[in-house]
């Protein structure tokens, strides 16, 4: 049963795959056998990831600059992961940020940015990536949305907006790819604890925010190499178009 998750062989590219959720996504893909691929901005924070990752990785772990919030660099990205993998067989577009304002106070030179960063970027990258996916018959792309592209709060319309966008691109795109053997699907994850939360919340409402899911707790981010797997495996291959909500229950309770 194993084999249908083992990667090797494989080459996955992970955008914001230097520190968080993106990292541990990398992580599990490294493991699994795939050779790999992270890209951020910052290259300190690159290189020390890319030598953690590198320590349990079954295969070759690599970094590339990039400004993720410029689609115009996206060619460059493609172009140097092939150059330097040989190919991309899994893509996963999780770079993305905030900023929260309200609908009222939203400024363009905030909304702009954010848009390019969490949608544009990874529809420019994908369409890099694909036509070798469709040449190959093999592709793998997963499109990190959030569950504020299913629900929302104030504040958010920026990132909700584009969380939104990003699952209906998704669900598009699989109808685009179906017929290549090429897949794309959605992870929506929920609270997840990283230096974000921590930086931004107080005790309070990190003790709160658990006590709205389910599990009454955050999740960890190593819970997310379950799924990231799934979907980049032939355990996966005949799910397409699908969002994975990923949020120990947060969305259950309406009211």
């Amino acid at each position: 049963m194993e084999a249908i998750f083992d990667l090797s062989g494989r080459c996955a590219l992970v955008t914001g795959g230097s520190k968080g959720l993106g990292k541990e996504m990398a992580r599990a893909l490294a493991q699994a056998g795939a050779d790999l691929m992270i890209a951020s901005r910052h290259e300190s924070e690159l290189r020390g990831a890319c030598e953690e990752l590198q320590l349990d990785a079954k295969g070759r772990v690599a970094f590339a600059v990039c400004d993720l919030s410029r689609r115009e660099h996206a060619a460059a990205l493609a172009d140097e992961s092939v150059r330097t993998l040989g190919k991309i067989d899994i893509l996963v577009n999780n770079a993305g940020s905030s900023i929260p304002q309200s609908i009222d106070e939203v400024r363009d030179e905030d909304w702009n940015p954010i848009l390019e960063l969490n949608l544009s970027f990874a529809m420019a990258l994908s369409r890099q990536l694909v036509p070798a996916m469709k040449e190959r018959r093999l592709g793998r792309i997963i499109n990190i949305s959030s569950i504020m592209g299913l629900a929302s709060k104030s504040g958010r319309s920026a990132y909700s907006a584009t969380k939104s966008a990003l699952i209906g691109m998704t669900r598009a795109a699989a109808l685009d790819l179906g017929p290549f053997g090429v897949t794309v699907n959605c992870i929506a994850p929920g609270p997840f604890f990283t230096d974000l939360p921590t930086s931004v919340f107080t005790s309070e409402q990190i003790q709160a925010i658990a006590e709205r899911t389910a599990l009454k707790r955050w999740g960890k981010p190593h819970e997310l190499a379950g799924p990231v797997l799934l979907l980049a495996s032939d355990a996966g291959s005949y799910i397409t178009g699908a969002t994975f909500v990923v949020d120990g229950g947060a969305l259950c309770a309406t009211i």
